[in-house]
């Protein structure tokens, strides 16, 4: 991509971080490259088993850029499914979607679990936060499956915001449950059903009733979280 074209782009999606209004578009692989540093080690906030995630900078904002494993064996209607809801999830309480491209996609904030030093009153915002998030994904009859602490992200108002819809599915308008053989989660966070194959609503409640009592105990009741893949 040409410099004046990429000083271009990169306006415009400095733009579009000041105008919540504005739809996620496709976004140049070079243009992800420049804000990043060339996915550089020193941008990295944070991966998982799935993706990495790089810090970006947009102007005086800071973004987040989801890279995808290149091991991950992740079909190209899988990538377009996650694209797919996050297009449809616009809410307070989730993380704002900028756009994608073939390599790298999504916008989220940097994650710090400070659960353990929140007053109630804060854990409560939170709590009720995260539930209002979820209500309106599964109102866009989304289902997120990964739902886990390190998925939820708090900005610098202390506002929660759900993110990372890597496994997250778009079930049909009077379809309440679905059934996959390719199961894979976080270890701890899974409700029962999903080790049958089944994943429905009630799987993201039964992880959020988990995210629940560690924000007000600040404790994990059970080892470290680990991605599950069967």
């Amino acid at each position: 991509m040409d410099g004046q074209i990429g000083i271009r782009y990169k306006v415009d999606l400095e733009r579009m971080l000041l105008d919540g209004s504005a739809e996620p578009t496709y976004l140049w692989l070079s243009l992800l490259e420049d804000i990043t540093d060339c996915f550089s080690d020193d941008q990295q906030i944070g991966s998982g088993g799935f993706a990495v995630v790089y810090k970006g900078i947009v102007g005086e904002r800071m973004v987040a850029v989801k890279k995808l494993s290149q091991t991950l064996d992740m079909h190209e209607n899988k990538f377009h499914k996650e694209v797919e809801c996050l297009m449809k999830a616009k809410h307070k309480n989730i993380v704002r979607f900028l756009g994608y491209c073939s390599d790298t996609q999504g916008r989220i904030a940097n994650y710090e679990d400070s659960s353990g030093g929140l007053e109630w009153g804060e854990r409560y915002q939170i709590i009720k936060g995260i539930c209002e998030g979820l209500l309106h994904l599964h109102e866009k009859h989304i289902l997120h499956l990964d739902l886990k602490p390190a998925n939820i992200l708090i900005d610098d108002r202390m506002v929660p915001k759900i993110a990372d819809f890597g496994l997250s599915r778009c079930l049909d308008k009077d379809q309440t449950r679905a059934f996959t053989s390719h199961l894979c989660g976080s270890q701890g966070y899974l409700a029962p059903e999903f080790y049958r194959g089944q994943v429905a609503f009630f799987s993201d409640i039964y992880s959020l009733g988990v995210i629940i009592m560690e924000i007000l105990t600040g404790e994990k009741g059970y080892p470290e979280d680990e991605y599950v893949r069967v």
